[in-house]
């Protein structure tokens, strides 16, 4: 059954992909040629091409009265860096099931992919009942037991309780207010569900109106956001990925099921060759897509270009970020074979738990207070501005709490006097707050900071790594060094020179290849040139998150006596 383009995307589930689509019909269908993002391209009638992937890139908004929308309403065309904060309008219209909300809602692993929704019905569980409207908030989806289910959690009493909803639980189940704010490009990304349209109110914004500006001046009403998506696609003979959007006046029909899919060229992603045994590598393969870039080694990753992809592995990394008081500082993963050297910079520390924590027996800790923090038993040390520490060890000590003994957590400091030390008790729950001396004046390798020192760890490149062609370390004020982490990487070199090789990381890097049925020139891979990546915000976090899911927390700081 034939449908428009727009249609078909809009209600097409990712998971379902690829798709083969034959074009119908249209009014610039008949040998059209188009030229959109830099490619020139023709439909016909019964041409055939295959989706392969797709994603918002502009929104089309409705200006709207109530929430609601008339045929008189103003519609605008908004790119996705619109500048602006939005509030989301919860949707009213109900989901039938877990599995509707799991198709059509982002559920993912930031912040923004943890939808929330209630229950019109109390739901019975084995072991729990899901009151009829409290909040249940959607995290990840994943199989249990041979079965498709939602990890969810509901909080009672500020505890949390969590469980897995089967995606065949059905019911009817409603979007939650959303208190929180966000930009356009977060809500394209995460806050449409797919085949619905989105109501948002102007929170804020960040410019002053202007006459350019696609919104009346002084809106502060609703708009009803209507995405366009970006449509990848694959033709028979050619190499190249077409992009179409998909408002396209055409219409298409699914012939996935009738036609030989394995007849077009197979465009795959890093993930795709990762997934891959290690007896396949290594490879050749021709860039279908790749990003853009002139520096080494987004320069080999051109469209056309050949590479031969070596070998797949886990590496280690030191994920850093700028030391800046402002909000624009920058993250970076930095490989252990960075040949730069760093120089220690002083620690911030706001309990004397944390004190604890970053405590090195090779050294003692030296700190100066930054803040006043008086007593509530006279066995500890009160501490004023200015004073000096060397942090000693954690150990108990008796106070006397409402007429009777107690013991509780110590921090067993040494206070430096002008010409003596004196030892003191400093309770470890103790919020204050510390700023470290530095007496060391070594300079360090990355791998040398890894095996001496904790982290978090503060630090300033002393020399910089003269092999990378620009250090953007160097650069930086300070660093600190937040943990080290494992990721997925490839080994790669141009095909026609293959005199150096780069890492590239699987999952932030967007590549399209196919491979070619050539054979290796040489099976070993030339020297490896040291890359410093910078990452975004959103992978700077989404790095933090998966890491700290596979680290046990230290335990919270004990709590004051009360």
């Amino acid at each position: 059954m034939a449908s428009t383009l727009q249609k078909f995307i809009h209600s097409l589930d990712l998971r379902a992909l690829p798709r083969v689509l034959q074009i119908q019909s249209g009014i610039y269908c008949q040998d059209s040629v188009y030229e959109m993002f830099g490619n020139e391209f023709s439909l016909s009638t019964e041409d055939v091409i295959k989706v392969i992937g797709f994603k918002i890139n502009k929104l089309i908004a409705s200006i709207c009265e109530n929430n609601e929308v008339s045929p008189f309403s103003t519609k605008v065309e908004l790119p996705l860096n619109f500048p602006g904060l939005y509030k989301v309008v919860a949707d009213k219209t109900p989901y039938v099931s877990i599995e509707e909300i799991a198709g059509k809602v982002s559920i993912g692993p930031t912040r923004f992919g943890h939808p929330s929704f209630y229950s019109a019905k109390d739901i019975k569980l084995e072991h729990f009942t899901i009151k009829h409207d409290e909040q249940i908030t959607f995290n990840s989806v994943e199989e249990v037991h041979g079965m498709m289910a939602v990890n969810c959690v509901v909080v009672r009493n500020n505890q949390s309780h969590s469980f897995t909803l089967p995606l065949s639980q059905e019911g009817e189940f409603y979007e939650c207010e959303d208190d929180q704010i966000y930009t356009l490009k977060e809500i394209a990304e995460w806050k449409i569900p797919k085949g619905r349209n989105r109501i948002v109110k102007l929170s804020t914004t960040s410019h002053m109106w202007d006459s350019s500006s696609p919104l009346p001046e002084n809106f502060d009403g609703c708009l009803i956001l209507m995405p366009v998506y970006e449509v990848q696609a694959v033709m028979k003979f050619r190499k190249d990925i077409i992009h179409i959007l998909s408002d396209l006046d055409v219409e298409v029909k699914d012939v996935t099921d009738h036609y030989d899919i394995s007849s077009f060229l197979q465009p795959l992603s890093l993930e795709d060759i990762f997934e891959r045994t290690s007896k396949e590598f290594p490879m050749v393969a021709e860039i279908m897509e790749g990003p853009s870039g002139n520096e080494k080694p987004y320069n080999l990753l051109s469209t056309g270009k050949e590479i031969v992809i070596y070998k797949k592995y886990q590496a280690s990394r030191v994920l850093a970020s700028e030391m800046r008081s402002d909000s624009s500082k920058r993250h970076y993963l930095i490989p252990m074979s960075y040949k730069g050297k760093f120089k220690r910079r002083p620690r911030e520390f706001p309990t004397a738990y944390d004190l604890e924590i970053v405590r090195n027996e090779k050294e003692h800790l030296h700190v100066v207070a930054t803040k006043t923090f008086t007593s509530p038993h006279k066995e500890l040390f009160s501490v004023s501005v200015g004073d000096q520490f060397l942090v000693q060890q954690c150990q108990t000590s008796e106070v006397l709490y409402e007429g009777r003994k107690k013991l509780i957590d110590v921090l067993a400091c040494e206070q430096i006097l002008s010409d003596s030390y004196k030892k003191v008790l400093l309770p470890m729950y103790m919020e204050g707050g510390f700023v470290e001396v530095i007496h060391d004046k070594k300079q360090y390798h990355l791998s040398e900071i890894c095996k001496e020192f904790r982290f978090p760890f503060n630090v300033k490149v002393s020399v910089r790594d003269l092999s990378i062609e620009k250090d953007v370390l160097a650069a930086a004020p300070g660093l600190q060094l937040e943990e080290e982490i494992t990721d997925s990487y490839m080994l790669i070199s141009s095909a026609s020179s293959p005199v150096e090789s780069w890492e590239i990381p699987v999952y932030r890097l967007n590549l399209l290849v196919r491979l070619l049925s050539k054979d290796v020139q040489t099976v070993a891979p030339p020297v490896t040139r040291t890359t410093v990546e910078e990452v975004s915000e959103e992978e700077y976090y989404m790095l933090r998150r998966y890491e700290n899911l596979t680290l046990h927390p230290p335990p919270r700081p004990p709590k004051r006596p009360t």
